[in-house]
Order: structure tokens, then C-alpha cells, then sequence
């Protein structure tokens, strides 16, 4: 065993966080799931729909059995939809495949949609007490600054480096301590910024704090200009203050989400919301930017208020009218459902 983990492990114990949900108790689901939403998300943020969604969801059967919409409304707000998508493909597919288990097996992990490398040395470390590493954010941050490594992470021969380390540092036994413990010094010590080195017990021989590149690694991801497109959304609200809502293609953005219709300019808004209500003036809201990994959306939001549907739209496949109250209980994406807050909040 490198003399990384026993440092590591001695420091977890004492300062590290063993108050999550889902290590009481730690079962190979609540580590998948915690796994899925902690992608490109903070613990802080994870936690209440952790809890929400073990609480309508205890277990893979539960997960399985429940309707995408069910699935895609606890996840609303945590964004990266797919992974909630994948979440319910891969609990079906353990469910024929596996009598309703997370398989104990590396390779059948990787064979169940959106469960990658780390995903599945997270559950056989911190389920099965396996010594298979993980590489998160905060991982990649620790091994980055211990051995001095630079490039971008994300490139791949810079990756195969760094899963080369944490092998290499993987401890045979008290393997899900030790994930815990590096994933919280990366998290509580070993910050992006202002990282506390007098606190971290690996500062006598990390490479980083000894030759001052603690500000300089992990090296930044190369700059790229993000392209901008423009769309109007939608927003009918009828005599009842009810939402007409669209449910979206399976592919593109937010696929399989509840959202508003769309145009791409003010003049074909008009033309769209006239199908489906009769109209008589409308309210242009201020436009506000979503940003996606590869481009920036502008949503120039038009509301149509107190307006009359039409009744062969009322209750219709992929168009629905839906009470404020039930919206909450939906899968949104994050911009559509702040913007119909604002709506609420304009309430006559």
C-alpha cells in the first residue's frame, strides 16, 4: 500500500464527512444513486433530492417500477437529465439481468447504461469493499497537486495518468473509507481555490504545494467562445391559471421533459399559441440566458394571459394544461421552471 492511504485514511477519520445520507446505510443502490446526482453537482445541493428521492424510491425494484415522468419530477433541478434517463434504464436492466442487484462484477457495472469507470469502482469500493479506484472532480484535483501532474484533466493522456495514480494509492482494505477520504480532502481541503495545504495531510511531499503550483493545478480546461441561439418561449396561462406544457422529443435538449412551446421569433409565438388558445394580448417578460455545455441559449419568454384553450388541446398527448400546484411534481428543466415562478409571482 503507497504511503498516501494510511495518511489518508487517519485523516478521514477524524475530519472528514461520515454524516451523508447515503452512507447510513451504505447499500450498493444509495451509493449508485448518490454517484449519478453528485456528477457535476455539489454535495450541498444533492442533498435534499437524495433524500426526497430515496424517500418515494427506497430501492432498484422501486426505481424500476416507477413511470419516467415519476423519475424525471424528482430529478427536476438537478439538470443533466440523461443521467436520470440512464438511472431508470440501468435499474430496468439489473432487473432482468441481475434479480433486481447491483452486480458485485466490473464489468456488468460498465455494461448498465450511464455507469462509467468511476461510477462502478465507486460501488464495488464503497458497497462491496472492492479495491477498485474512482476519479471524480475532487480526485482528479488531490492526484493532480500530489504528483504535479500538468495538462488538462480532461485530455485523455493526462487521464490515463491520473487513473494510473489511483491505482497505484488504492489500498486493499477499508476501501470505501478511503474513497470517502480522498473525495473529502479534494472537497474540504484540497479546494479549486484557496485550498488549505497547512491542513492537508499529504502537504510534506505533494509536489504541488513544494514547488508553489497549487494556484496553477489542475490546469484550466482551454478556452473556447460558447455560440448563442435564441428561441421564445411560450407561456399560455388560461381563465383557470393553468400551464399549456409541451412534452419534449426524446432527443435534443431536455429530452423527455415537461417544457413551454416555442418559436424562434415573437411573430411565429403568435402564430404557434394561437393553435392551441384564443388570444388577445400578450407580455413580453426580460430575456435571460441558460447556458449548456457547448452554447448559451437566450429564452425570450412572451406570456399569454387569461386566455381561453381551446378544448382539442385540453387534455392531449404531448399538449397538456397543468394547475401551478401540479408543476412541482413534474420533471421541468431548471429555466422553465424558474420562469413559470416569475409567472406565479405575476398573478393578478
Amino acid at each position: 500500500m503507497s504511503q498516501l492511504a494510511p495518511r489518508l485514511l487517519a485523516w478521514q477519520q477524524q475530519y472528514g464527512r461520515n454524516d451523508l445520507p447515503w452512507q447510513h446505510p451504505r447499500s450498493a443502490y444509495r451509493v449508485w444513486l448518490s454517484e449519478i446526482m453528485l456528477q457535476q453537482t455539489q454535495v450541498a445541493t444533492v442533498l435534499s433530492y437524495f433524500q426526497r428521492f430515496v424517500e418515494a424510491l427506497p430501492d432498484l425494484p422501486a426505481l424500476a417500477a416507477a413511470s419516467e415522468d415519476q423519475v424525471l419530477g424528482l430529478w427536476s433541478g438537478l439538470g443533466y437529465y440523461r443521467r436520470a434517463r440512464f438511472l431508470h434504464a440501468a435499474a430496468k436492466q439489473a432487473m432482468a439481468l441481475h434479480e433486481g442487484e447491483l452486480p458485485a462484477d466490473f464489468d456488468a457495472l460498465l455494461a448498465l447504461p450511464g455507469i462509467g469507470r468511476s461510477t462502478a469502482g465507486a460501488i464495488l469500493a464503497q458497497a462491496y469493499g472492492l479495491p477498485y479506484p474512482i476519479m471524480d472532480g475532487n480526485v482528479k484535483r488531490v492526484l493532480t497537486r500530489y504528483h504535479g501532474i500538468s495538462g488538462y484533466p480532461g485530455l485523455g493522456p493526462i487521464e490515463k495518468q491520473l487513473w494510473l495514480h489511483a491505482e497505484q494509492h488504492m489500498p486493499q482494505t477499508d476501501t470505501a473509507r478511503y474513497t470517502q477520504a480522498i473525495m473529502d480532502l479534494g472537497a474540504l481541503v484540497c479546494r479549486r481555490s484557496q485550498p488549505d495545504c497547512p491542513a492537508c495531510p499529504l502537504q510534506d511531499d505533494c509536489v504541488a504545494h513544494r514547488d508553489g503550483l497549487t494556484d496553477s493545478l489542475p490546469s484550466p480546461r482551454p478556452a473556447k467562445s460558447l455560440p448563442t441561439r435564441q428561441t421564445v418561449m411560450i407561456i399560455l396561462r388560461d381563465q383557470d391559471h393553468r400551464y399549456l406544457l409541451q412534452k419534449r422529443p426524446v432527443d435534443g435538449i431536455w429530452p423527455g421533459l415537461w417544457s413551454l412551446p416555442e418559436a424562434t421569433d415573437p411573430g411565429g409565438a403568435w402564430h404557434t399559441a394561437g393553435r392551441y388558445a384564443r388570444l388577445d394580448d400578450a407580455l413580453a417578460l426580460d430575456s435571460f440566458d441558460h447556458i449548456f455545455s457547448h452554447y448559451r441559449l437566450r429564452i425570450e419568454p412572451l406570456l399569454f394571459d387569461s386566455v381561453q384553450a381551446v378544448p382539442a388541446v385540453a387534455d392531449g398527448g404531448d399538449h397538456r394544461w397543468y394547475p401551478h400546484d401540479e408543476l412541482l411534481h413534474l420533471g421541468l428543466p431548471a429555466p422553465v421552471r424558474q420562469l413559470l415562478q416569475r409567472c406565479k409571482d405575476l398573478n393578478p
